[in-house]
């Protein structure tokens, strides 16, 4: 006869798995929030979609021409490229232009942002043909700045393929057209056969802009993902490869630093840039998988610290030691704590970065980030990170990065988000002027029909040692799908600290791939728009139009003219890296910076944007301080009113 025991004993095991089963299911499925707190949430936010005029394109495609090697995961490689940058580009004071990469034309696009004024003059696509160009390169990114510093705002362009190109503003031209900028090669050399580029194939799919060295001269980041190789040449058959492992790949693309050394203004503008020895760069953080970077000032030296998002392994924080004329980064980590799995902890992830921003997420005055890798439910779920800083002040933090320590915590899971699909860029942006700042993340990958969600989860549990030939690789062909149905994520935050994504209730959750995010006020009316960027579809811009009841500060801080010309207007050159705090009257700290280019192919614009609440029209203090175009520091304290406010920064701020 059977007893009761051994008859629970026989079915242990299916208890355990049904168990474990349910488990599973409370893990990987997504934090839920009450409809009505999501309706309130969403009250304060508002935005009516515009299209974007683009130029004629002199062709059209859905998938890129790739490697002989890669032909079978033809639609992996074809996956980046979509990039989005918001800015004045014509000098008329507001954030209303959009320098565009769209990969459907392969063109870097600048065209007006659409609304009032969307007629100032014709969308175009810049020119590079006084260079020598090819068929099997690919723009990736455009990131603006003054980089010949006459106050005009210039471009770059970086590619796979080839090395970037500086598109700088000429003196002579009033309006800006295609005729506005001059193409200059960011590195110059013997990079052509019979006018075709036979330069260095650079696969670049990051880059940022700062003044690393504290000379005052804004500098240039540049991550690669893949090595130099012939990603784009159909005619090639191999010569390439993918990374050697799922978690801890160090054979992709090299970081390079470049100085800058001068320039010339006028008719024929010039900027030289000198490239940094490979050793500025700790030797672990020099041939990650890269796709998102950010340079931002962290513990208050007005040095900025470099965060470089890498595919297929650690992150990487590089803490700046750096003096002029001389650049020198040390890695950080975060501390090992008991408990938290070495794959959450800042510089030992083992995730896949994708876009990285900084920003104040609790109000301490200290900048925290949000960084986007793989987070499918029953796909791939890693985590998103949302890394909050646990140093007590600035004074800790620099310590605490000078030892070696990065003083963060992952608390994406408690604060709701850890999990949104496969992640790209992300803006952490104030868009109600409430004084807390939303987080805006573009996901989606490769749209089609036929499911490849069973052969990845294959592929992530391979031998390391198979991953590099592409030849193991699983199909990733025109109509084939791997998280196309994601859309814009929206997270706002509540009153018990929770995040919440609103972007269904507000008409951005759109089931198709995005990119690149960029930020901006176009209009002029205190409010933050969004541009956004789409992989393989047209971009799209997002006017907003919410509850326009709370204060806003404004800040155009720029360096004083080194150049006087009247033609075309100038924008300034923005003081990049500039930070701004401000105190309200009942004690809260808000602060910003002068952003040289965070994020995956996103760019906010160089306003500094800082909501101030429900202030009304009373002044409040404002600390700024900056490094002036000999490198020295400077600092000082103002009392300004709700609204926008333009400075020139030298030795003193002069409000214009």
């Amino acid at each position: 006869m059977t007893t009761e025991p051994s008859r629970v004993r026989r079915q242990l095991p299916g208890i355990i798995a049904v168990v474990l089963m349910v488990l599973g299911y409370l893990v990987v499925r997504l934090p839920s929030t009450d409809a009505a707190e999501g309706d309130r949430l969403a009250a304060r936010y508002a935005f009516t979609p515009m299209s974007i005029a683009l130029p004629a394109a002199p062709r059209q495609q859905n998938i890129r021409t790739v490697n002989k090697d890669y032909e079978h995961i033809r639609a992996w490689i074809s996956s980046v490229g979509a990039a989005v940058a918001m800015n004045d580009l014509d000098g008329d004071g507001l954030a209303n232009d959009l320098c565009l990469v769209d990969p459907r034309s392969d063109q870097v696009i600048v065209t007006p942002t659409p609304g009032a004024g969307g007629d100032r003059y014709a969308p175009f696509a810049l020119n590079p043909s006084a260079l020598p160009m090819n068929d099997v390169m690919a723009p990736m990114g455009c990131v603006p700045a003054d980089f010949n510093e006459d106050g005009r705002m210039d471009l770059l362009a970086y590619y796979w393929g080839r090395t970037a190109i500086l598109y700088l503003a000429a003196s002579e031209t009033p309006a800006l057209s295609a005729n506005t900028y001059r193409a200059t090669e960011l590195v110059p050399g013997p990079n052509s056969t019979s006018g075709r580029y036979t330069g260095p194939q650079w696969n670049t799919n990051s880059a940022t802009v700062g003044d690393f060295d504290g000379d005052g001269h804004d500098d240039l980041f540049i991550g690669n993902y893949f090595p130099d190789s012939p990603i784009l040449d159909g005619s090639a058959d191999g010569g390439v490869e993918m990374n050697r492992s799922m978690s801890h790949a160090d054979n992709g693309g090299d970081k390079l630093l470049f100085r800058w050394t001068g320039a010339t203004s006028g008719a024929s503008p010039s900027a030289r840039y000198e490239k940094a020895p490979r050793d500025v760069f700790p030797e672990e953080a020099r041939n990650g998988w890269t796709l998102a970077s950010s340079a931002t000032d962290l513990d208050g030296d007005l040095l900025p610290e470099l965060y470089v998002a890498n595919d297929f392994g650690p992150d990487r924080l590089l803490y700046n030691r750096s003096t002029p004329g001389h650049f020198v980064f040390s890695s950080v980590s975060g501390p090992r704590t008991p408990g938290v799995p070495k794959s959450k902890r800042l510089g030992d992830d083992s995730f896949k970065g994708m876009g990285v921003d900084f920003g104040d997420l609790d109000g301490n005055g200290l900048n925290d980030a949000f960084v986007s890798n793989i987070t499918t439910s029953f796909g791939i779920q890693e985590s998103n990170f949302q890394f909050m800083a646990t140093a007590q002040d600035k004074e800790d933090l620099r310590a605490r990065l000078s030892a070696g320590e990065a003083p963060y915590d992952d608390r994406s899971a408690q604060a709701g988000t850890a999990w949104t699909g496969w992640g790209w860029d992300t803006k952490i942006d104030d868009f109600d002027n409430s004084g807390v700042p939303a987080i805006a993340q573009a996901t989606g990958f490769v749209k089609g029909g036929m499911n490849r969600w069973p052969q990845l989860q294959e592929l992530a549990t391979a031998n390391d040692a198979l991953l590099d030939n592409p030849y193991w690789w699983p199909n990733v062909r025109s109509g084939d799908d791997l998280a196309g149905d994601q859309a814009l994520r929206f997270f706002a935050k509540g009153a018990d600290g929770r995040y919440t994504d609103i972007a269904d209730r507000l008409g951005l959750a759109v089931p198709v791939p995005t990119r690149g995010i960029a930020t901006g006020d176009a209009d002029g009316d205190g409010r933050l728009d969004l541009a956004i960027a789409r992989q393989w579809d047209a971009p799209v811009f997002y006017r907003n139009t919410g509850p326009a009841t709370n204060a806003f500060l404004r800040l155009r801080l720029h360096h004083e003219p080194s150049v006087t010309s009247a033609a075309p207007p100038s924008a300034g050159s923005p003081v990049i890296g500039a930070q701004v705090t401000v105190t309200t009257a009942d004690g809260r700290r808000l602060i910003g910076r002068v952003d040289g280019g965070s994020g995956h192919s996103g760019k906010r614009s160089h306003d500094v944007h800082i909501g101030l609440g429900e202030t009304g029209a009373e002044p409040v203090a404002v600390t700024l301080q900056w490094r002036d175009r000999s490198g020295q520091v400077r600092k000082t304290d103002l009392r300004l009113g709700p609204g926008t406010h333009t400075f020139e920064l030298g030795s003193q701020a002069k409000e214009k």
